[in-house]
């Protein structure tokens, strides 16, 4: 009866390499289409392309927060591979590259006591993903200073500018960053957060230009502000705001912009 027992996988690489015992036909076939089933089953799900796809746009209500009389209208759609839901986004995407896009977050937070006998869940938008195509890899991006709640993001080929917000709240900042930088390639103060109960209540979202390549911001209530790249600096333009008043001129060294 031993010449019958269960095969082993040190039996498997033996027979292929033709070192192995002789063994009962019935073993040896057995041996065969296990290794046979194991390699075509591998390479087939070696070879399963993955299909990145969006899901139909749901129209969902975002509580804001306690000032906000009702809550706020969102819509968000279903981020998929091969058909399976990944997470859930807001807004459009932007292409990076042929194969790269970003595209902002949206999560369901649990808004329920520790009393309550069922949760209660709430959206939210979050930060940003970026999203490789052929491999479907999920990447969660950190933009720095980023306020989800106030931050209106601006993209321009691999930058992303927005009106970022201190972690104390009091202060507002242009600021542009760059995918694969930890640190941004400008921050400059803008002047005093306002902290409205309004989302998106800071600054309108940038505007980028080119040739040569620039972007303004607009906090509301003050005046626009133009940074302009020259080679490898920002400077802020000769004459910033619809007042005239103008703002002293400064450089900031990035690389890369």
């Amino acid at each position: 009866m031993d010449e019958f027992r269960k095969p082993k996988i040190q039996d498997c690489f033996l027979l292929i390499s033709g070192n192995g015992p002789t063994l009962h036909p019935m073993k040896r076939t057995l041996i065969v289409l296990t290794v046979l089933f194991a390699i075509t089953t591998f390479a087939f799900a070696a070879a399963k392309p993955k299909i990145v796809s969006f899901g139909r746009w749901m129209t969902v209500q975002w509580s804001a927060g306690e000032a906000e009389p009702a809550a706020l209208v969102i819509k968000v759609r279903a981020l998929m591979v091969n058909g399976d839901v990944r997470e859930f986004t807001t807004g459009e995407s932007h292409a990076v590259t042929d194969r790269v896009f970003v595209v902002q977050r949206a999560f369901r937070l649990n808004d329920s006591l520790p009393a309550d006998e069922t949760p209660s869940w709430a959206w939210q938008p979050g930060g940003w993903l970026l999203e490789d195509r052929p491999s479907a890899h999920i990447t969660k991006l950190t933009l720095p200073e980023y306020d989800p709640y106030y931050s209106r993001v601006s993209w321009y080929r691999d930058f992303a500018a927005y009106c970022g917000v201190s972690d104390t709240g009091d202060k507002l900042y242009a600021m542009v960053a760059q995918i694969g930088r930890r640190k941004p390639i400008l921050k400059k103060a803008l002047g005093a957060a306002k902290n409205a109960s309004q989302p998106d209540s800071e600054c309108t979202a940038p505007e980028w230009q080119k040739k040569p390549v620039r972007v303004s911001f607009a906090p509301i209530g003050a005046d626009k502000v133009t940074f302009t790249s020259h080679g490898h600096t920002l400077e802020i333009a000769a004459e910033t705001g619809e007042t005239g008043g103008g703002v002293s001129s400064s450089e900031f060294l990035v690389s890369g912009f």
